[in-house]
């Protein structure tokens, strides 16, 4: 612990003497985030150079108490010197401390001295009040949990479990900044945040585009022909659709609101591309009537070589 005391705080933290509070400043925070007890369980050696690194920035890191260190008024724990009157005639003659009784009252100091003692061992303990460190952790949703907001839970290595509140419309790759669930802080200091990162799964209808949701609707060739009422299915269920008469396929129907809520409180739509579909199994009769209306219509037929 001596050694800790008495280590040169400016090579400590590996700046110059002439280096501004600015840059003693920078050099604690690259040392403390490379050093920091949470960033390193178990690893003494590390948690003792942070306790060095503290102590040095906590003398030069103050103006004040930097400017009496320069002027040798402190020493490297921070700790006032001893007047050094005390022992310069130690040789002899009326002012030599010891060759007279009232040279002990040099010791009537003995508080002093061990106050300078439990000032050197508070300053071997100190450590300064520090933000502990932001955790990290993947979160993989289903994809209408995503836009359309759910709570969920991450299990932490230790077992326990952190609650994450997912916000609606929240996209593939977004982090989540939970406040105050990261790691403790050190000495008092507040805690550091989870961040959480999400991974969005694909869904096997939806496409999300922005705001806007896309799906691709097989319609019936009688609906395509006819138009009708159809159901649709959304983020949030399903609806009922008109299809107007002749729709081909590849026009696109927009539903309006039907898509992610924006941040400043609106939906987005969902666009609706519609994909005509034939029977599962030939039908006779359907072959019979587009026959019929082929050569109404003058229309040919043509084969096609596969």
């Amino acid at each position: 612990m001596e050694q800790l005391l008495s280590d040169d705080p400016y090579k400590v933290l590996g700046v110059s003497r002439d280096a501004s509070q600015d840059d003693i400043q920078k050099a604690y925070r690259r040392l403390a985030k490379k050093l920091h007890p949470d960033l390193n369980p178990g690893n003494k050696a590390a948690e003792e150079e942070f306790k060095k690194v503290s102590a040095a920035y906590d003398l030069v890191g103050d103006a004040d108490k930097r400017a009496r260190f320069e002027r040798g008024e402190i020493d490297a724990s921070g700790s006032e010197k001893p007047k050094r009157e005390y022992y310069r005639n130690y040789a002899g003659g009326e002012s030599d401390a010891y060759a007279n009784a009232e040279g002990f009252s040099d010791f009537a100091g003995d508080d002093d001295l061990f106050s300078a003692m439990f000032r050197r061992a508070s300053a071997s303990r100190s450590k300064v009040r520090m933000r502990g460190a932001d955790a990290h952790y993947k979160l993989a949703l289903d994809f209408l949990d995503a836009v359309n907001g759910a709570n969920r839970q991450v299990t932490l290595p230790d077992g326990s479990v952190l609650d994450v509140s997912i916000p609606a419309g929240t996209r593939d790759g977004q982090t989540l900044r939970l406040r105050g669930k990261g790691s403790p802080g050190l000495n008092g200091g507040v805690s550091g945040d989870a961040l959480v990162e999400v991974e969005v799964r694909p869904h096997p209808m939806f496409t999300r585009k922005g705001e806007d949701i896309h799906v691709e609707l097989q319609l019936p060739l009688a609906d395509a022909v006819l138009g009708g009422k159809i159901k649709v299915p959304t983020i949030d269920g399903s609806v009922t659709m008109t299809v107007p008469k002749w729709s081909n396929s590849g026009r696109t129907l927009r539903l309006k609101g039907k898509g992610v809520k924006r941040a400043d409180g609106g939906p987005g739509d969902e666009y609706v591309t519609l994909k005509i579909m034939l029977p599962d199994k030939p039908d006779p009769e359907l072959e019979r009537l587009v026959s019929e209306w082929q050569q109404g219509t003058g229309a040919t037929h043509h084969d096609t070589e596969a």
